[in-house]
């Protein structure tokens, strides 16, 4: 006689969230304002706006652009804004910042947008120790978001839990 196996794990009925499916395919691409600085290191507004003037934007065409200056040069905030500027009719997004910094700013953007009443009285895990290295913020973010509506929440897989979270009703 053969015995039936059952997986706990899909019989408990909890739901499990990797954070790393709410990061965008999406090519990451940084512009950095050096090469535009006089001398690297200092922004001189008309020589800026004609170098401006002068590129191919449409080399970023549909991609996600972070802008950065890797020298540590003063820069307006008006500079940024004309990049921006520039940039908008070709970008599928523009961010401040490194790529890093580009990603945990579309995870927390993409957590923003999940509906908590989607979870409403649900024991869910939020997994951990993927191959996608996702920041604190994130983690910090979708406990606020979810904590309000779920049963529970834990951290990890959903064979090995860390308990975060239990409503007591």
């Amino acid at each position: 006689m053969s015995e039936i196996v059952n997986n706990k794990v899909a019989d408990s009925g909890i739901v499990s969230i990797d954070l790393a499916s709410l990061l965008p395919a999406n090519e990451v691409v940084l512009f950095d304002i050096k090469p535009y600085l006089f001398m690297e290191l200092i922004l001189k507004e008309k020589e800026f706006r004609a170098a401006l003037i002068s590129i191919d934007w449409s080399i970023y065409k549909d991609k996600v652009v972070g802008i950065i200056c890797s020298t540590d040069a003063i820069i307006p905030m008006w500079a940024n804004m004309l990049i921006v500027s520039a940039l908008n009719p070709f970008v599928s997004a523009v961010y401040f910042g490194d790529e890093n910094k580009i990603r945990e700013q579309q995870i927390l953007e993409n957590i923003s947008k999940i509906n908590p009443s989607d979870y409403a009285n649900q024991r869910v895990v939020i997994k951990g120790c993927g191959e996608t290295p996702i920041g604190e913020s994130a983690y910090i973010a979708i406990t606020q978001k979810l904590r309000p509506a779920v049963k529970s929440i834990m951290y990890g897989e959903p064979c090995s839990t860390v308990p975060v979270f239990k409503r007591k009703d």
